[in-house]
């Protein structure tokens, strides 16, 4: 729910913004959205005893660097209509769209085993090539059992599981038999 009510303000800031401009929109709503990752700062913004002009008062001193008039009415309207909580929500719906403006993407490769930096190139190179993109990747060591790649803003998730590939070659193997 919060995505859609999300989609409906960006839509209104992309109306009339160019994508430098988005950019910059998304990187300030991305700071705010940090923000709400910690416990007082939640607790001050959903407490129903503040005052909407000091909730408001703290969000615009947030933004202030920005310099933005246009930030500082959306804050403004967001306070007025008690959304406050779904700037989180902005700022990963206004990441995706300036992505899929600019087609730049970022993803993971998820892996127990080590991946080298030329491997890591070479396989954001391929996927750049293939979806007409640039596409940058990381790499996270984990418990998985073979590769996952995973580019959210495109949708794209691509795993080989070392199981997988082993129980395949046995049925492989008993069927040839």
């Amino acid at each position: 729910m919060e995505e859609l009510i999300a989609k409906r303000y960006i839509k209104a800031l992309k109306s009339n913004s160019d994508i430098a401009s988005m950019e910059n929109i998304t990187t300030i709503f991305s700071s705010l959205a940090e923000s709400f990752k910690d416990d007082k700062f939640v607790s001050i913004v959903a407490n129903s005893n503040i005052s909407a002009k000091d909730k408001l008062d703290i969000l615009l001193e947030a933004v202030k660097p920005a310099k933005s008039e246009k930030i500082n009415n959306l804050i403004q309207l967001l306070v007025e209509n008690k959304r406050i909580n779904i700037i989180p929500a902005m700022a990963k719906e206004l990441k995706k769209d300036v992505a899929n403006s600019t087609k730049t993407y970022t993803g993971v490769i998820s892996s127990d085993s080590d991946i080298n930096e030329t491997v890591l190139k070479e396989l954001s190179s391929g996927l750049s090539k293939r979806f007409d993109s640039t596409i940058s990747l990381t790499f996270v060591k984990n418990d998985f059992n073979g590769i996952k790649v995973e580019v959210e803003g495109l949708g794209i998730e691509i795993n080989f599981s070392k199981d997988r590939i082993d129980s395949q070659i046995i049925e492989h193997i008993i069927k040839a038999i």
